[in-house]
């Protein structure tokens, strides 16, 4: 093995140190060996690499030869076999850990793999231990937190796949741990064109928020990532800035149907922001369904679903909204508005996009909102006269009929606390009313970070409806507006008896025909099995994977199977892992692995299913080769094409990997009847 460092750097001295002091630094490192249990062999082997180094430095005539070499580009250490444990602990020492970690990693990988249960392995496995933390610690130093992970993972693999130092993995699990917003944050504020990158940002952020029990962290938050929820706040708002309106929408999307009521409603925000930017009005249509369904104490839908209404074309149901608000100085303000009603809610209505929708989203600039473009866009106005012409039927099949919008919504308004929670801080629409709260706006929280960390997440929802608005006197597009009359009270009573009808006969039928999966308040999670997904247009059950007729040849238990005994083997451990985390079942993986791998493959479905995701796994073996056999132990060297894609429980594809030839090492071993899968490693 060459040892990428020099006599001067494995001695710990500088290049210009004298006979003397090389001499002393050599008396130092001898009276301090590591304490963490190498083997005496190693440290003898340490001592002597060290003692041979002081020797060379401090006589001038070999110095002066080495020295020579040096500066003829001559570089590193060529160490026997038995020396090569002592070079990289020394490696290590001296403060190289990234090459001390992938030398020891190397080493204890075939074909140069030491004896099972050796000094030699128990000494190189501690290496890579200790070696890997302190690697990524650098990284981290450096900022890179992302590598720094990366490094924490290969080291607990390595550890876990050796079975050797299980106090050590934990301190690199917990490190790993503690690593991860910080991880999220690295990889999601990275440039637009490294998009690997951010969608392994937004999965590990949705991951993230899933242990915590949501936004509100009610499932032991404080043990996850060390942050407790005042730091997870500032974590949340730091990162929000990174991702689009869509990327938002479908993470608090996904955290809602999972029951974090927080989530709903900044779902509802972001659905908001994108429909009023990119001119969408059917994602107003859907965010006013989290409006409606948010149950928390001291929230008023009204004045936010009165905005809808107004953007709508609906001034009579949005001035029916403000005048049903819970908030009686938001009414009084109303009346004594210094002008038309009309004017009222679009200044409040304006106001309330430019300060609380309209922020935290990369692909969005806060911009001064002007309805009248709004209202002048082509696809708006096909919009509102389609609502118009639909009537209040039409209305009702868009979700919101007549009938929903005066009587449940009032019911939960007369249901829900008038006394409000101390400050929060996220500012939400409108403004703070002087004498209810007194609350600072987005802009002056983001700047102290000390003000933030003493509110918590949901005084901060709640706090959303009432930040402080300043009121603009003039209306912009009161003439588009008044030239189109909505609803008649004839139309208004028609409306309503044909949606009471309609709810009358929807209530006759069964339960299960009426099941809907875009209604919020009764989505239920879907087994992943059950799902159907869109790709290339067509809607079909992503597992198309032939089930093997294997009973004849599993289990495996002839003393020395054929090549293609074991190829058939390997397929059914492929395809056996491939159906469970596809979310289906399979008869032969138990029979065909030994059971921590099979556990191995039970955990990760585990963990998939409480994200609401699967994963579709192809594989196909196209060369197998016995590299090396013996009564216990068969090493077959495969080579296969390989595909996988990670599916949300709405059906989109989150990732996809495709390599057309991955080189797997499978070791079967045979216990006392038949063969079984033991382990495996890839790339080799």
């Amino acid at each position: 093995m060459e040892l990428p460092i020099d006599h001067f750097r494995l001695l710990g001295v500088s290049p210009s140190a004298n006979a003397e002091e090389v001499l002393r630094a050599f008396q130092l490192r001898l009276d301090r060996p590591p304490k963490q249990g190498f083997t005496y062999e190693v440290l003898a082997q340490r001592s002597e690499l060290l003692r041979l180094s002081a020797d060379l430095l401090s006589n001038p005539v070999e110095r002066q030869s080495y020295e020579l070499a040096l500066i003829e580009g001559s570089s590193g250490l060529e160490l026997s076999s038995n020396r090569e444990v002592a070079g990289l602990l020394l490696l290590w020492e001296s403060n190289a850990s990234l090459q001390a970690f992938k030398l020891a990693k190397k080493a204890l990988q075939p074909p140069q793999a030491p004896a099972l249960g050796s000094g030699r392995e128990s000494d190189l496995t501690l290496i890579a231990a200790l070696s890997c933390r302190d690697a990524s610690i650098e990284e981290q130093s450096f900022r890179r937190y992302a590598s720094g992970a990366v490094l924490l993972q290969e080291g607990i693999q390595l550890l876990q796949r050796m079975g050797k130092l299980l106090e050590e993995r934990k301190t690199l699990e917990h490190d790993l741990e503690a690593l991860l917003p910080y991880r999220i944050l690295d990889l999601l504020s990275r440039e637009k064109e490294d998009e690997k990158s951010h969608q392994e940002g937004l999965m590990l952020l949705e991951d993230f928020v899933n242990k915590r029990g949501g936004l509100e962290g009610k499932r032991n938050s404080e043990k996850i990532a060390g942050l407790n929820q005042n730091d997870f706040e500032l974590f949340f708002l730091q990162i929000r800035k990174f991702l689009t309106a869509k990327e938002q929408s479908k993470l608090y999307e996904n955290w809602y149907r999972r029951g974090s009521e927080d989530a709903g409603f900044l779902a509802a925000f972001s659905l908001i922001a994108s429909g009023f930017s990119y001119r969408k009005p059917e994602l107003l249509q859907e965010a006013r369904k989290y409006l409606r369904n948010i149950n928390v104490n001291g929230y008023d839908p009204m004045p936010l679903i009165g905005c809808l209404d107004l953007l709508l074309g609906d001034v009579k149901q949005a001035e029916a909204r403000f005048r049903s608000s819970s908030d009686e100085k938001l009414k009084d303000w109303l009346d004594n508005y210094p002008g038309e009603t009309l004017g009222a809610l679009c200044d409040y209505c304006r106001n309330w996009l430019t300060k609380d929708v309209l922020v935290g989203f990369r692909d969005l600039e806060i911009q001064t909102v002007n309805l009248d473009d709004w209202f002048a866009n082509q696809e708006v106005q096909l919009y509102v006269e389609q609502l118009e012409t639909k009537g209040a039927l039409g209305i009702a099949k868009a979700g919101f009929s007549f009938l929903s919008s005066l009587a449940p919504e009032q019911q939960v308004e007369n249901n829900l606390s008038k006394n409000l929670d101390e400050e929060a801080d996220l500012p939400m629409p409108g403004g703070a009313l002087d004498g209810i709260l007194n609350k600072k706006s987005l802009k002056s929280r983001l700047e102290s970070k000390e003000a933030f960390l003493k509110s918590d997440l949901v005084k901060q929802i709640i706090s959303k409806y009432y930040s402080t608005f300043e009121l603009i006197k003039n209306s912009d597009f009161k003439s588009f507006i008044l030239k189109r009359p909505i609803y008649t009270s004839f139309i208004a009573f028609l409306g309503l008896f044909l949606v009471g009808t309609s709810v009358g006969i929807l209530t006759q039928r069964k339960p299960s025909e009426n099941n809907d999966l875009n209604n919020i308040s009764n989505s239920e999670f879907v087994k992943p099995e059950q799902i159907k997904i869109k790709d290339n247009g067509s809607s079909k059950i992503v597992n198309k994977k032939e089930t093997l007729n294997l009973n004849k040849l599993i289990p495996l238990s002839k003393v020395a199977p054929s090549s293609q005994e074991v190829k058939t083997l390997i397929e059914s451990w492929l395809a056996g892992k491939a159906d469970i985390l596809n979310g289906s079942e399979n008869q032969f993986l138990s029979s065909v692995a030994k059971p921590s791998l099979f556990n191995r493959v039970i955990e990760q479905r585990k963990k998939d299913k409480l994200l609401g995701q699967r994963q579709v796994i192809n594989t196909n073996i196209t060369s197998i080769n016995i590299a090396q056999r013996s009564d216990k132990r068969i090493a077959a060297d495969v080579e296969l094409n390989y595909q996988d894609k990670r599916i949300s429980s709405s059906g989109d594809i989150l990732s996809e990997t495709v390599i057309p030839s991955l080189k797997v090492r499978y070791i079967l071993g045979k216990n006392k009847k038949n063969w079984l899968l033991v382990d495996y490693i890839s790339g080799n």
